[in-house]
């Protein structure tokens, strides 16, 4: 192995660690604000990889120029989606039936896809998608740093949305403590309902990155919803810094692992990882201080 080659593996493994870290933000807010487990979060990345590829090969446009309409457009579904369905549900058996009723949408949003788009794989085809940089002696994919430079941007973001704002501190104050949060005059419900339209937004977001180095189909989400569940078990429940720290280290890992072992292998780094925190540190090993100081 030289010394390039596991260069460029570390590289790609931290540019993929971010990708995933923006992937499963949505999942950190979903369950930290409603303790909602939300099994449909990666079949609404694939509704946004697709159409990114619709907007790219329909209308002739950038797929990135995608998210001007579809981050708007999830970020009410998301809304929706809390308040019609999700808030209607009780308290007692919420986590459990959120997993039946959000596994149904999936269901529903892949059959929707296959439907419009048939089963045949998409894959974007980009002027600059197979442009690379050369960075001593490796070579780094245009398109890998456009995605995780749009996970740093949709992170950074959200990290100033929740310190720096009124919202960000009624949204922190829902999820560490939401009876707490009601004694103060917060609205709880309707802060669920925007932390659940900004989680879906995050969605379009990373569905548009994941489109742009990925080949899509229908069935993809199936693909993604173990390990983005994973990262947020490791990183602890509720933490969005939690979750970006697990994805960027089990990210790296895959990374390496893909050296030695294939890709298809190298993915059960999360599910080792996951074992783990069960077994060890239930609450997620970067849940506790971090948690509350996010």
């Amino acid at each position: 192995m030289t010394g390039a080659f596991l260069l460029q593996s570390v590289v790609l493994g931290l540019l993929l660690g971010g990708l995933y870290a923006l992937l499963a933000a949505g999942l950190t807010l979903y369950f930290g604000i409603m303790r909602v487990v939300m099994i449909a979060h990666s079949a609404f990345l694939i509704l946004a990889a697709y159409l990114a590829w619709w907007t790219h090969t329909r209308l002739g446009v950038d797929p990135l120029l995608s998210m001007v309409v579809t981050v708007p457009l999830f970020f009410a579904a998301g809304m929706g989606l809390q308040r019609g369905l999700l808030s209607r549900l009780r308290p007692a058996t919420l986590t459990m039936m959120s997993v039946l009723l959000t596994f149904a949408i999936a269901v529903l949003i892949e059959g929707l896809l296959g439907y419009a788009f048939t089963g045949t794989q998409r894959r974007i085809q980009l002027g600059y998608g197979s442009a690379s940089i050369g960075m001593f002696g490796a070579r780094i994919a245009v398109v890998k740093l456009i995605a995780f430079g749009l996970a740093v941007v949709a992170l950074g973001g959200l990290w100033l949305l929740m310190k720096r704002t009124r919202f960000g501190w009624a949204l922190r104050a829902t999820i560490q403590h939401q009876d707490a949060a009601r004694l103060v005059g917060i609205d709880t419900h309707k802060v669920a309902g925007y932390g659940f339209g900004l989680g879906l937004a995050t969605a379009a977001v990373g569905g548009t990155a994941l489109a742009l180095d990925t080949t899509i189909y229908p069935s993809l989400h199936w693909h993604w919803i173990g390990p983005l569940m994973a990262i947020i078990v490791v990183g602890g429940l509720g933490s969005v810094p939690g979750a970006a720290v697990a994805a960027m280290i089990l990210g790296l890992a895959q990374g390496l692992l893909q050296i030695p072992l294939g890709p298809t292998w190298a993915q059960t780094v999360f599910y080792l990882a996951l074992f783990a925190t069960l077994a060890f540190r239930p609450r997620g090993f970067f849940g506790g201080r971090l948690a509350q100081r996010f």
